[in-house]
C-alpha cells in the first residue's frame, strides 16, 4: 500500500486529504495548523477530518524542527503531499518521501505564485483561475506541474465563489492524477518562471482603497477582499468605511466627470453610487461606516448631505 504524511490545512485539504483516502492511501501523519483565534475560521478542519479517519496529527509552530523532521522520517512515506499548508518545507523534510513530494497551489502556474493566489487573481482582473499540482522544490510554487485544472472568474465573482471552484478543481485534479502519480507514470513539465509571477501574503491592513484607482480596479479589489476576508476600507471623514459588494454602472464616462475629475460618493433615489476618478462609477451595493450597515438615507445622515468628495 501507498503510503504518505500530508501536510494540509482548509477546504482544500480537507478535500484533497479526502481523495488520497478515497484512493486507499496510507495516510499516516497529518501535519496541520492550530487555528488563529484572531482569524475568521469558516472553513472546513483538517485535523477533525482526520481523527474520524484515525489519523495521527500534529500541529508544529515549524515543521522543519529536528524533531518533526525526525518523526516523519520514521515513518518512511512514500509520497510528502501539501495541501494549502501554509509554511515552505524545507530540504530535510522533503528528503523523507522516497518517491516524491507534491503541492496543490490555487492558480494556473506559473502565475500568481506564493500567497493568497485567488485574492490576488482577482485584483488583478484575471478571468480565469484554478489549481495546479506540482511537485515541491525548496523554492516556493516552482516545481514541475503535474496537471492543472482551469475555473473561470465572472465580473462579480467574489473571492469565495472563486475560491470554491478551485477547491472543485484542486480535488478534481488530484483524482485525475493520482493513479499516474503512485505509478510513477505522471508526466511533469517544468514551469517557464518568467511567464508567472510571485505574491506575498495580504494582512488586514492592506484593504485600503485608493479613490484615484478606476471604476473597474476598484470593483475588483472589493469583490477580492469581501467577506469572509476583512473588505475593502476606507478612512472617511474620522470614519472607517467598508465596502463589501458593488457593481460596475452601465453606461460609458459619466456627463458630469471624466478621467481626473475626482472621486465622490453620492447618495440619491435610495442608493448609493461611487463616483470615480476615470469617469466612471461603480453601484454600491452594500457598505458600512463604523461598522454600521450604511443605506442612503444612513449616508446622508452620517455624512452631513448626500455628496462625499473623497479625491
Amino acid at each position: 500500500m501507498t503510503s504518505a504524511v500530508v501536510f494540509a490545512y482548509h477546504n482544500v485539504g480537507v478535500r484533497c486529504l479526502s481523495v488520497l483516502l478515497s484512493h486507499g492511501i496510507d495516510v499516516r501523519l497529518v501535519v496541520t495548523h492550530q487555528d488563529n483565534p484572531n482569524e475568521n475560521i469558516w472553513f472546513a478542519s483538517v485535523a477533525e477530518l482526520a481523527q474520524r479517519h484515525g489519523i495521527p496529527v500534529i500541529m508544529p509552530v515549524d515543521p522543519n524542527l529536528p524533531e518533526v523532521v525526525a518523526r516523519v522520517a520514521a515513518l518512511a512515506p512514500d509520497f510528502l503531499f501539501s495541501f494549502y499548508y501554509r509554511q515552505m518545507l524545507k530540504r530535510d523534510m522533503l528528503l523523507t518521501a522516497s518517491r516524491g513530494a507534491y503541492n496543490m497551489h490555487g492558480s494556473l502556474l506559473p502565475k500568481y505564485r506564493g500567497r493568497v493566489p485567488v485574492n490576488w487573481a482577482i485584483i488583478h482582473g484575471e478571468t480565469e483561475t484554478g489549481a495546479t499540482l506540482h511537485a515541491m522544490t525548496e523554492k516556493p510554487d516552482n516545481g514541475a506541474i503535474v496537471i492543472q485544472r482551469a475555473v473561470p472568474i465572472g465580473i462579480d465573482d467574489t473571492a469565495q465563489e472563486v475560491f470554491d471552484r478551485v477547491t472543485d478543481a484542486a480535488a478534481q485534479a488530484l483524482d485525475a492524477a493520482l493513479p499516474a502519480v503512485i505509478a510513477g507514470s505522471a508526466p511533469h513539465f517544468s514551469q517557464v518562471l518568467r511567464q508567472g509571477g510571485y505574491f506575498g501574503g495580504r494582512k488586514p491592513e492592506d484593504g485600503r482603497i485608493d479613490f484615484h484607482w478606476s471604476a473597474v480596479r476598484i470593483h475588483n479589489f472589493v469583490r477580492a477582499l469581501t467577506r469572509p476576508y476583512p473588505g475593502a476600507f476606507a478612512d472617511l471623514h474620522g470614519r472607517r468605511i467598508v465596502l463589501w459588494r458593488t457593481r460596475l454602472a452601465s453606461g460609458g464616462p459619466l456627463a458630469n466627470g471624466g478621467p481626473g475629475a475626482g472621486a465622490s460618493l453620492l447618495a440619491a433615489d435610495g442608493a448609493i453610487t461611487l463616483h470615480c476618478a476615470d469617469g466612471h462609477a461603480l453601484q454600491v451595493l452594500e457598505m458600512e461606516a463604523n461598522g454600521q450597515a450604511l443605506g442612503a438615507a444612513d449616508f446622508s445622515a452620517m455624512f452631513g448631505g448626500p455628496l462625499v468628495d473623497l479625491a
